[in-house]
């Protein structure tokens, strides 16, 4: 069975957010463990790419029709992990110097990009069974495939799947692009099979179209069939649940591992934990002024409104004013931004701040926390929770999407520290969340045992990509068995 991943991102290549780590993983994982399946990724060839450091081989050329263009296209390719990577290049869509999105002609590059990733399944040298789409940027592809290309002798066998990771982004064109774009009637539109908010949405049209959808966990599964929680795709995601089904992402134990990582202070595992955390809390505070003796939460993160900054203000002057040090590793709303250099200044040494990301310091972190703070608005999977998790560090987090998913919150009426891995509250509300902050600091303070049986649970927890990798094999195996 051959899969083809069609993603806007792909690691070791590309990189916005977590989009690119689950496309590179989940190959990655695949391709190493499973026999007979074979995993390829095709990604835009970004101009930030590393052209000295991996070297790619110009595999085909070849025109991509849009309308009255005639695009010259390239496709590079190179194997790495065992994954075979196919990037369309053509350098007036994608050799920008800025990031990878954000421009006035998305909606086109990524029309061009679908379109490339259709030829280029014609020219591979064995059949594609299954084509993965990932977000808006490849949502049309399972709507090209069955709209317009559905006598076609190669493309018409091919079955799709859509995952959406981030359901904000919808991919919204006006009605003309259908026809300058893609080829196709603007009948699709009016008959509203891919029309949302009156617009042309090419999410809705993978949601439509594909034959599998999947998100990146099962409470957001849920979440996205709720009118409050779906971001406006309820109705379409009901009428295809019995196709849509949430998968929780896995995390890269090879990168983050306490008993290998080379940013962290001191390395430790599941048998020295307790003295590995102390080590390294000490070393932090040290290289950073932080007063020693003090429990140390810690929040790295993109500093929006969806990661809960209303929440994470309130908790970080909270756990500080009740004796406690705060870390923040992140960038985002300049008001925050503010916030926090502010409190900086009014905590000098039980405030420490880097606006920005530095991977390094991300890691100490992780490795020095006791706690890690995450009450986002809304979390499809998350990725912070389970990275702390892996370093012997208790998630504070609000029990939404992949969040809910992932940790299983202290409940101090059944006192169930044997289990629990993290503190965990419901309603987004700075009023429960300074309850879990003091619950956190309750147990830190009078109930180390509990405190130290939790951290274990937390190194222990499995967020590997085992059982997930497993989930997305049924799903392409299923697909390959339909006539």
């Amino acid at each position: 069975m051959n899969v083809l991943m069609a993603s806007s991102e792909a690691l070791p290549f590309s990189k916005t957010g977590g989009l690119a780590d689950v496309v590179y993983a989940l190959s990655k994982y695949i391709a190493k463990n499973c026999k007979g399946d074979t995993m390829s990724v095709v990604s835009p060839f970004y101009g930030s790419i590393n052209k000295d450091k991996y070297k790619f081989k110009l595999l085909y050329s070849f025109d991509v029709k849009m309308n009255w263009r005639k695009i010259h296209t390239d496709i590079m390719h190179i194997t790495y992990e065992g994954i075979d990577y196919y990037l369309v290049k053509n350098d007036n869509y994608f050799a920008r110097n800025g990031g990878l999105y954000g421009y006035y002609d998305d909606g086109e590059r990524y029309a061009y990009f679908s379109l490339a990733v259709i030829e280029l399944i014609k020219l591979l040298p064995y059949k594609i069974d299954v084509v993965h789409c990932h977000d808006w940027q490849s949502g049309m592809i399972p709507c090209l495939i069955k709209e317009r290309y559905h006598n076609d002798t190669i493309v018409g066998k091919v079955k799709s799947i859509l995952t959406i990771h981030n359901p904000l982004f919808k991919g919204y064109f006006g009605v003309n692009s259908l026809y300058d774009f893609y080829g196709l009637s603007d009948n699709l539109f009016y008959s509203g099979k891919i029309r949302l908010d009156g617009q042309v949405s090419t999410l809705k049209a993978g949601i439509w179209y594909a034959d599998k959808i999947t998100t990146v966990s099962p409470t957001h599964a849920y979440e996205l069939k709720t009118p409050d929680g779906s971001k406006g795709l309820w109705y379409d995601l009901i009428l295809r649940q019995n196709d849509f089904v949430g998968i929780i992402n896995g995390m890269d134990y090879k990168e983050f591992n306490p008993l290998t990582d080379k940013m962290i202070y001191f390395n430790y595992g599941k048998k020295n934990f307790a003295e590995g955390k102390r080590k390294n809390k000490e070393a932090f505070c040290k290289e950073f002024e932080l007063e020693q003796g003090k429990p140390l939460f810690s929040v790295v993160s993109r500093l929006s409104d969806q990661k809960g900054l209303e929440l994470i203000n309130a908790m970080a002057d909270f756990v500080v004013s009740n004796g406690a040090n705060f870390a923040l590793v992140g960038s985002g709303e300049k008001y925050a931004e503010d916030y926090y250099n502010a409190l900086h200044m009014k905590y000098l040494h039980n405030v420490r701040v880097y606006i920005g990301y530095n991977n390094e310091m991300a890691h100490k972190c992780y490795a020095a926390s006791d706690f890690f703070i995450m009450p986002s608005a809304f979390e499809p999977c998350g990725l912070g929770q389970m990275i702390a998790q892996r370093y012997g560090t208790l998630p504070i987090v609000r029990r939404t999407g992949g969040l809910k998913d992932s940790v299983k919150p202290y409940n101090y009426g059944i006192n169930n520290f044997k289990d629990a891995d993290g503190f965990g509250f419901d309603n987004f509300s700075v009023n429960d969340a300074l309850k879990a902050s003091a619950q956190a600091l309750m147990v830190y303070n009078s109930r180390p045992k509990e405190f130290e049986k939790m951290r274990l649970n937390a190194l222990k927890a499995d967020h590997s990509w085992t059982k997930p990798s497993q989930e997305y094999l049924k799903l392409y195996q299923e697909l390959n068995e339909r006539k």
